[in-house]
């Protein structure tokens, strides 16, 4: 009789052992697939948050361009306008020194 509830008793333990061996196993399952599933949204958002700011990179490099087009195309239109001053100072110059030379001759 002894033997009996001994060996009932060493397969209730067992039996009990293994429930709650079950249960953690579940429970550690769930927790790892609660990780699992967090981890894959925060990579989604990182990678979500990384294409908006390189868009957003992209998008100020663009306006930097166009500022830089805009500034040289003013400059070159104010050498224009510098080298068309320099030709009219040059032809006074030029007239100037012709009306010196008419003086002197004359003179």
């Amino acid at each position: 009789m002894k033997e009996l509830i001994k060996s009932a008793l060493k397969k209730v333990t067992l039996e009990m052992i293994y429930q709650v061996v079950e249960e953690k196993t579940e429970d550690i399952i769930t927790l790892a697939s609660d990780i699992k599933k967090k981890q894959e949204d925060d990579f989604r958002y990182l990678i979500q948050k990384i294409d908006t700011d390189i868009g957003n990179v992209r998008n100020e490099m663009n306006q930097f361009r166009n500022e830089v087009k805009n500034e040289i195309g003013q400059l070159r239109g104010e050498i224009g306008q510098l080298r068309g001053e320099m030709s009219q100072l040059n032809q006074r110059i030029d007239t100037i020194i012709q009306m010196l030379v008419n003086i002197r001759q004359s003179g």
